[in-house]
């Protein structure tokens, strides 16, 4: 829970796959007022939102948003082989904003990041509260026409992303099943049940 993620090791990991990635952090300075701020941690820094949106980027269908959360150790072990899987059964149609690699993150960050990017819906993939039995858990987070002041009924979550729980080339089918109607029905949340298990994306149903 108080272990730095190391950034440019990830950055390097994530490039390593194609996507262009940038870097910020919420308006918590630092690991102690973030565990005491929970606030801070769903806000940019103001550098931070100035760079977001100096990059002047386009709108985009899908923002991933890569935070560090409660499990740095989560986010260095799962996001990379996670995202891997995603960028690869992203479909061709869709455009695809930076990988945002974000630090003292909560998950309405994602709403913040995803406003200024002007993203149709963002996926934050953060570091889950480390348990006794999962210290490298990651959870997903998927939100429709991010926003500051989303609520937490308004995303649909999958959790527990790791080999020894819901395994990378699952979490990416769920996400992306997910992701798919959510754009289609212009919904996340309550309202958007998971029913990837008994609906096929079009390229499982070989």
């Amino acid at each position: 829970m108080h272990l730095p993620l190391d950034v440019p090791s990830l950055v390097r990991r994530i490039e390593a796959l194609g996507p262009a990635v940038q870097s910020v952090c919420s308006a918590a300075p630092d690991r102690a007022t973030y565990l005491l701020r929970p606030d801070l941690g769903r806000r940019l820094s103001d550098h931070s939102a100035a760079a977001l949106e100096a990059r002047a980027e386009p709108p985009c269908d899908l923002l991933l948003v890569v935070g560090d959360g409660l499990s740095s150790a989560a986010v260095e072990r799962q996001a990379v082989p996670l995202l891997e899987r995603v960028l690869a059964r992203c479909p061709a149609d869709w455009r695809l904003g930076p990988v945002v690699v974000a630090t003292q993150a909560r998950v309405a960050l994602g709403d913040d990041i995803g406003e200024r990017l002007q993203a149709r819906f963002v996926a934050m993939l953060i570091g889950e509260r480390p348990g006794l039995s999962s210290p490298d858990s990651l959870g997903i987070y998927l939100t429709y026409a991010p926003r500051v002041g989303r609520s937490d009924a308004e995303r649909n979550c999958l959790s527990n992303v790791r080999p020894e729980g819901l395994s990378h080339d699952e979490a990416a089918r769920k996400l992306l099943w997910l992701a798919r109607e959510a754009l289609r029905r212009r919904i996340t949340g309550v309202a958007l049940k998971d029913l990837s298990d008994v609906q096929a994306l079009p390229e499982d149903k070989a």
